[in-house]
């Protein structure tokens, strides 16, 4: 089958309950993994590197030379996918970095079209960007050439800016890692990993018959373990899919389509629910903290400890937040199967996410609610789906889909939910309004094609 008919998707797999001195040798490995994360880390996510992440294998071939695998004593399967996984790492890093920067540039009035022009130009071009930062000799980008603009105090700010915003990347969790393909082999109803003694490997039955032929990552779990696995699903063709359907995605009603139907009603009121939840929850636990660190600066480590022991810790705070969103996400997934059944698209117009405060810094109680919002998971998991089941996703401007009035085109006047026209007097709400401007704006656009 070509790759065109197939993509991967992840599938999970679960090891039976595992004995201590099994469960011993998964936490050492994970252990050693995030040494070699962190080695990777210290050495290749400063200024000195920017320009030598890819290819991966060349910092691959340095850190197999420093000698740490042989001190750490850690089999190459678990090694090499470390220092690709930490490599990975730092150009999140410093993407997330330039993203945070050209934010910054934006807002930035004191700078000229021009400077904006070039800094964004710098930043991406990786080889320019660390000569910048470097101080060192550099040709002019082609794209920045007979600018107006004083490159020198341009670089002195980007410089700046990348120093106070460059944040120090180390690992935070030891309970995981990944096993490269060659570091594993099914048999009789078990995995069997490589082990630190040659020609050993160490068995863990599972719950299931699955295998795989690729890197899996293993995590560690209380006394089993989890395997996510890469796998090669096919790419489903319905022959009866041939309908075109217009999608406003909002935060309260997930999906609105122009035809009136709701899918994912109320998706607000459960997310809302939760972060209310988990907003006292940390108002509480802060306070908790103030009066923890009170009775340790005042010697009463016998409430100090029983606090920490039964009001501070993670577990119980992480399951209960992790089973919440499970429960959203299983909502949202089974809405959009639910929506694609009933209306059998070949084809699903949306609009493109809007850039908030682009032209001003976004505030802290903003930067909250967008943290804790699924509308990024839901369209990661529409266009997963789209891919799935064979259906065009096309994505449009938004501009005008929002505050101009689907029947007659005015502008109108927007409240909390509600659209009102002050021209024609038509009303609906907001999402159904937009609905519909998506799918007159979509006849436009294909009729002008």
């Amino acid at each position: 089958m070509s790759a065109e008919q197939t993509m991967t998707k992840t599938i999970w797999q679960y090891s039976e309950p595992l004995p201590e001195e099994t469960m011993a040798f998964l936490r050492g490995i994970a252990l050693d993994y995030s040494k070699v994360k962190n080695y990777t880390y210290k050495r290749y996510a400063g200024i000195k590197s920017l320009d030598r992440l890819t290819p991966a294998y060349d910092i691959m071939g340095e850190v197999r030379k420093s000698g740490l695998r042989t001190q750490l004593g850690l089999p190459s399967a678990y090694f090499s996918p470390a220092i690709v996984d930490a490599v990975a790492d730092i150009k999140g890093m410093w993407g997330m970095l330039k993203n945070k920067l050209k934010t910054l540039i934006t807002a930035n009035e004191n700078l000229s079209d021009d400077d904006r022009i070039y800094l964004r130009t710098v930043m991406r071009l990786d080889r320019i960007y660390a000569a910048v930062l470097n101080h060192e000799e550099y040709e002019m980008p082609r794209k920045a050439e007979g600018l107006s603009i004083d490159a020198e105090r341009l670089n002195k700010l980007l410089c700046r800016l990348t120093r106070k915003y460059l944040t120090k990347l180390e690992v935070g969790s030891t309970d995981y890692f990944s096993i490269a393909s060659c570091g594993y082999s099914y048999r009789d109803g078990a995995i069997f990993l490589t082990s630190r003694i040659s020609g050993q490997r160490i068995a863990l039955p599972l719950k299931d018959s699955n295998v795989c032929k690729r890197q899996i990552r293993l995590c560690i779990r209380e006394g089993y373990a989890a395997l996510a696995l890469p796998v090669e699903t096919k790419v489903k063709r319905h022959a009866d899919y041939n309908n075109t359907i217009y999608i406003h995605i909002g935060y309260r009603d997930m999906f609105t389509l122009s035809n009136g139907t709701v899918y994912g009603q109320n998706l607000g009121s459960m997310t809302s629910v939760e972060t209310q939840r988990l907003t006292d929850k940390n108002r509480e636990r802060a306070r908790m903290r103030t009066e923890y660190q009170n009775s340790v600066e005042s010697g009463d480590s016998q409430k100090a400890d029983t606090m920490m022991v039964n009001n501070l810790g993670t577990e119980k705070y992480n399951r209960r937040k992790d089973k919440e969103r499970a429960k959203t996400e299983t909502f949202i997934n089974t809405e959009i199967n639910k929506m694609l059944t009933h209306e059998r698209p070949g084809r699903i117009v949306i609009t493109r996410p809007v850039m908030i405060n682009k032209t001003k810094l976004p505030s802290k109680a903003a930067n909250r609610n967008r943290t804790r919002s699924f509308n990024g998971y839901v369209r990661e998991r529409l266009s997963y789906k789209c891919r799935i089941h064979s259906v065009e996703l096309v994505e449009i401007n938004s501009k005008g889909t929002g505050n101009l009035c689907s029947c007659c085109g005015a502008e109108g006047k927007r409240t909390q939910n509600d659209f009102k026209c002050l021209c024609c007097g038509y009303e609906a709400a907001i999402s159904l309004n937009g609905a519909k401007n998506i799918e007159i704006k979509y006849h436009k656009k294909t009729t002008r094609g």
